[in-house]
């Protein structure tokens, strides 16, 4: 009995020791596929570096590194370069041939930026609100492929303030009312807004403790460096009246009623605080970082201490861990100049949010820094995306200028790191790629050296037409110039609210034209041309379907001009028949985008529903899911606080039922107006109800007037139905963006 016990031990102990999870990594990636691979942690390396190594064994491709992280990035490097395999978020999975090319001589790559980070706030609700264990499991091990070693680990914070609540004396029902449903909880942990889309049923935090565990185990197996949700004053509105504290007053936040400022300065502030990381360590253990973002998107205020603020916050994190450092987000006015004045440089981490386009470090921008962060640590950020909007979009040039500025301007000397900082993940591809490789590619590239890497890296093949089409999207759409801060992608004509002077979408997307619509439309022809010699390469068919959405949006957007100066030139059967080009193409990109899981609706509401144990759970988080990427808010947050249609979506199923019906009702109005037009006005004429106005009314009745229509009394019964969306794709990519494409080239 003894001798098989310690049989048992030592086999345990094998298997411990033995456990790679690179290898198993690359088993999710395909079965067998770690057979083919030699995978191996050495510590060898230059001092302050990171770096991986490929070379050959036999015919096993051998992928060495100094960390579980690096020897993941060097088998992406491996699978990119080498075979021709591209794992992204379209493509978690592939078949590996049986016998991998061989590496002919041993390639390395180091780098010294040895902190690579992951996400924004907004991401775990834009993206994430909704997923599973199984989806969690693919990003985590898209993030070691590309390198990423220091991920925001958020999911959850719901059960730690939750708990923290009870412990303080809230009821559940209070605690109901000030946390938020499950696609607002970024914005309600961002010190936003109290409650909207709750309240979460008990279910929902027994879900997401369960989650959080799973994910932090995963990452640490990986050798990541979870960044977890520290405190630095949040209350609830009424902490004044329920525990005597001495709050600051807030702003309404876009009409939202925000979580009231319990000062870092206050006598309560370190028993708050310390019970909040008690049940935070409880829960989720200690990290190595810890994000905390006060005073976020607020005006400076002259009672605050801010320079105090910091070191309390820092104090109380310190006595939860000693040896942790707090990750800041450098975004408009934060972090103040008082805090890094006050803070050591080692213990705080900036994150340079926007290093693209608004680089606050020290590089030409409209956000430059004069002294960038000081003495203190930052990180290069992409941004890229903002609400999870639907678009091809990019900054090549200025994300490559802008990161090897870094190696000459002494403003950049504490630069530690890179990191991906999107609002919404699972677009553009392209540029987290481009920007996943920058930190090991030490020699200064060019966009159309590395593009034609990749396209052949992206399809497996080398195909000069698909090269060509690349190369016009990167001189065009993907190379957004500096001084165009727009936030986002180019935004669909789709998914406006119609007026007579549409632009954009959303309210603060800074768009601004910088690229000819012919460019996505050639592009998106020369993708067509060689399709079907393509068929059943799922990247391939990815980029196509959107590449054609994108010259269908943009043909839509010259229809849209076309159908409006006609109306304003009161030419009727001109107006009917741009007018109908118009809705043609929205049915058609509705069409198109129903043949990819990823561009269908019912993708990210089944996701919602999958979440809930009861009817009313289901109801609740569909609600959620719907409401996000509409209206956003209720009528007065979407309205007057101008919150609608930020995350909208260019999605099959949306665009024909939501979008179609708003496009619908405005062009009807239009068509009414010149009809009656052209009849005799008998208002006007003194014979009708209004024959007593004054000549300055009836003036004033003459001059052309915007339709009126309220939008939000369309919308709002949408979000309150539910089902009839389905994630499963329908119809085939390459025949129907063939049919997309040549309505494109009719018009």
């Amino acid at each position: 009995m003894k001798r098989h016990l310690f049989v048992a031990v030592l086999v345990g102990l094998f298997v411990t020791v033995r456990a790679n999870p690179v290898d198993e990594l690359l088993e999710r990636i395909d079965s067998g596929a770690s057979k083919k691979f030699k995978t191996e942690l050495v510590k060898a390396g230059h001092a302050g570096t990171d770096f991986f190594e490929l070379s050959q064994q036999g015919k096993r491709v051998v992928v060495r590194g100094n960390t579980w992280v690096n020897v993941a990035t060097g088998v992406n490097w491996y699978l990119k370069y080498y075979a021709g395999v591209h794992i992204t978020w379209n493509n978690p999975k592939a078949k590996l041939p049986d016998v991998l090319p061989a590496v002919d001589r041993k390639e390395r790559h180091e780098t010294a930026l040895k902190l690579r980070y992951d996400f924004n706030y907004c991401t775990f609700s834009y993206s994430m609100a909704f997923w599973d264990w199984t989806r969690w499991e693919q990003e985590i091990d898209w993030m070691a492929l590309h390198g990423v070693n220091m991920p925001l680990a958020i999911v959850g914070e719901e059960c730690v303030w939750r708990n923290m609540l009870l412990r303080l004396g809230y009821s559940e029902e209070e605690v109901g009312r000030f946390i938020a449903g499950p696609a607002f909880l970024a914005w309600w942990e961002m010190n936003n807004l109290e409650g909207w889309g709750g309240p979460l049923p008990l279910s929902w935090y027994a879900r997401q403790e369960k989650l959080q565990k799973q994910i932090l185990v995963r990452m640490k197996e990986l050798g990541m460096h979870p960044v977890l949700p520290g405190y630095s004053g949040m209350v609830p509105h009424d902490a004044k009246e329920k525990l005597g504290l001495n709050v600051s007053d807030t702003k309404p936040w876009n009409g939202f009623l925000r979580p009231a400022n319990l000062q870092p300065t206050d006598l309560r502030f370190n028993e708050i605080a310390d019970l909040y990381y008690d049940e935070l360590t409880r829960l989720f253990g200690t990290a190595d970082y810890y994000s905390m973002d006060p005073f976020h998107e607020s005006h400076d205020d002259g009672s605050i201490d801010y320079g105090a603020s910091a070191i309390a916050i820092l104090n109380a994190m310190k006595r939860a861990n000693p040896e942790s450092v707090w990750v800041v987000q450098g975004w408009t006015e934060n972090p103040r100049p008082q805090m890094l004045d006050t803070i050591r440089s080692e213990d705080m981490l900036v994150l340079d949010l926007f290093s693209e386009c608004r680089p606050m470090w020290g590089a030409p921008s409209v956000w430059r820094r004069e002294k960038g962060y000081g003495n203190h640590p930052w990180l290069f950020c992409l941004l890229e995306n903002f609400g999870a909007n639907v678009g091809l979009h990019g900054r090549m040039d200025q994300l490559i200028d802008n990161f090897y500025s870094t190696q000459t301007n002494p403003l950049a000397y504490r630069i530690a790191g890179t990191g991906f900082t999107m609002e919404g993940s699972e677009n553009n591809p392209v540029m987290f790629e481009l920007m996943s490789e920058l930190p090991w590619r030490t020699e200064k590239i060019t966009k159309e050296t590395w593009l034609r890497e990749y396209v052949r890296a992206r399809y497996g093949v080398d195909e000069p037409q698909v090269q060509e089409a690349w190369r016009i999207l990167s001189e065009s759409i993907y190379n957004c110039p500096a001084g165009n801060n727009q936030q986002g992608p180019h935004e669909s004509i789709f998914c406006c609210r119609p007026s007579l002077n549409n632009f954009q979408a959303s309210s603060w997307s800074k768009m601004k034209n910088y690229y000819a619509p012919s460019s996505t439309q050639k592009a998106a022809e020369l993708m067509n041309s060689v399709a079907e010699r393509f068929r059943g390469n799922n990247n391939f068919e990815y980029d196509l379907v959107d590449i054609t959405r994108q010259a269908v949006a943009d043909r839509a957007r010259v229809e849209y001009q076309l159908a409006v100066a006609y109306y304003k030139a009161f030419m009727l059967k001109e107006f009917r028949e741009h007018r109908d080009r118009f809705l043609q193409l929205l049915d058609m990109q509705d069409e198109l985008l129903a043949t990819r899981t990823e561009f269908r609706l019912g993708h990210w509401t089944e996701m919602a529903i999958a979440c809930g144990t009861t009817d009313a759970e289901r109801k609740l988080y569909e609600w959620n899911a719907r409401v996000q990427i509409t209206t956003w808010g209720n009528r007065y947050c979407a309205d007057t606080g101008k919150l609608r249609d930020y995350a909208h979506k260019e999605w099959q199923g949306l665009l024909k039922d939501f979008y179609k019906v708003r496009w619908l009702t405005f062009f009807r109005l239009l068509e009414d107006e010149m009809e009656a037009g052209s009849k005799p006005d008998l208002e006007m004429l003194g014979t009708g109800k209004n024959s007593n106005k004054t000549a300055d009314e009836l003036m004033q009745m003459a001059r052309p007037q915007e339709v009126s229509i309220d939008y939000y009394a369309i919308e709002e019964p949408w979000t309150l139905r539910q089902g009839g969306y389905s994630s499963e794709a329908e119809g085939d990519a390459v025949d129907i963006a063939r049919k997309a494409v040549r309505l494109v080239c009719s018009l």
